[in-house]
């Protein structure tokens, strides 16, 4: 972070970012894609420095960083989706950045993680998933501290239809899950279901894409090449050794319906895992609020009620809590699942990639 000045008004910071260095290092060294204002201690305000994309001299670079770690350099929040591109990454800038508003780190976390999931969906290998988890511990730091704060990610749902939304979909329910029915957890714990929510159906990326694109009803050979990938998903992470037990059930159990009527092993009832059952509700309300090929989007309050109402296939616990939830409008008004007293048990240290 850059230092503060003590002398910059409070009120300054609403509308600009006062900097930081590894942000601005970031940028393109001559030429800064946004607009770069300077704190004058002498008139107590802001002025313009330099105009976005300017070509500065290595002068002028140089005094730009002199500037920034004196705590002097500022960009407006105008230009907060550039900044936030930048932000992302070394995301854990996030937990200490005091100029960061709350609603601001989680657009930040969901566009960081999202580009994670795309990005180990098309190159599943160990590197490109440290780089995953990184960002993950970095979200499930910012909700260990609070773990309130996952309603600011349940006002984010996406309508996409892109496997790195639903994704992101599939993290923020099945989160606010995980917190609505527990009133003591290990960090650990947290950890190892934000990974297996946000990667449990990473099968998907070996589906050939011209059937998840196709615009008319698939056929059943087409079908079948799609039954398979919660077999796929599992494979792709034990393969490069991601194999805890919230992963394996996360990515196997998603599709598995109380009933039997599930896939791809026909589980039923006990035979599902709890927090198999748990993804199987946030999975599917994430699916049911995009528009897909063969059916409409949702609005919220009825997918979660149609989830509810399907108690054959759901577990009821998980469906009955989301649907009061947004029955009652508890991911703004502090009501709900969510605003319940909880103990919180010593915090364990990250699991190392090695233990996940």
């Amino acid at each position: 972070m850059c230092a503060a000045s003590s002398s910059i008004p409070d009120g300054i910071q609403e509308e600009y970012y006062q900097i930081a260095l590894p942000i601005l290092e970031s940028f393109p060294k001559y030429r800064p894609p946004v607009d770069l204002f300077e704190f004058k201690d002498s008139v107590g305000r802001l002025q313009p420095l330099y105009r976005k994309g300017a070509r500065l001299s290595n002068e002028q670079v140089e005094a730009t960083h002199k500037l920034c770690e004196q705590g002097n350099l500022f960009v407006s929040r105008e230009d907060h989706p550039v900044y936030s591109k930048h932000i992302v990454k070394q995301l854990d800038l996030v937990l200490v950045d005091q100029n960061l508003k709350e609603g601001e780190i989680a657009d930040v976390i969901t566009l960081a993680l999202g580009i994670r999931v795309s990005d180990f969906a098309e190159q599943p290998v160990m590197p490109v998933f440290q780089k995953l988890y990184q960002d993950v511990m970095v979200l499930t730091e910012y909700l260990f501290l609070d773990r309130h704060r996952i309603k600011l990610f349940m006002r984010r749902l996406s309508r996409e239809h892109t496997l790195a939304a639903h994704s992101m979909n599939t993290l923020a329910v099945g989160l606010w899950l995980f917190f609505a029915v527990r009133n003591e957890y290990r960090r650990r714990d947290l950890d190892r279901a934000a990974l297996s929510l946000l990667l449990h159906d990473i099968g998907m990326a070996k589906i050939p894409p011209f059937i998840l694109t196709k615009p008319t009803p698939l056929k059943l050979d087409e079908k079948d090449k799609i039954t398979p990938h919660p077999l796929l998903g599992a494979k792709i992470l034990h393969k490069i050794g991601i194999a805890f037990e919230e992963m394996r059930q996360a990515t196997l159990e998603h599709h598995e319906r109380l009933d039997g009527s599930g896939y791809p092993q026909k589980l039923k009832g006990e035979g599902i895992s709890k927090f198999g059952r748990l993804v199987a509700v946030a999975d599917s309300f994430s699916a049911m609020i995009t528009k897909r090929i063969h059916a409409p989007a949702l609005e919220f309050l009825e997918a979660a009620k149609r989830l509810a109402e399907d108690k054959k296939r759901y577990d009821e616990r998980y469906t009955g809590m989301l649907y009061h939830a947004f029955m009652t409008d508890a991911f703004r008004t502090g009501s709900g699942p969510t605003a319940r007293p909880h103990t919180l048990s010593a915090e364990e240290k990250p699991a190392t990639n090695q233990d996940a």
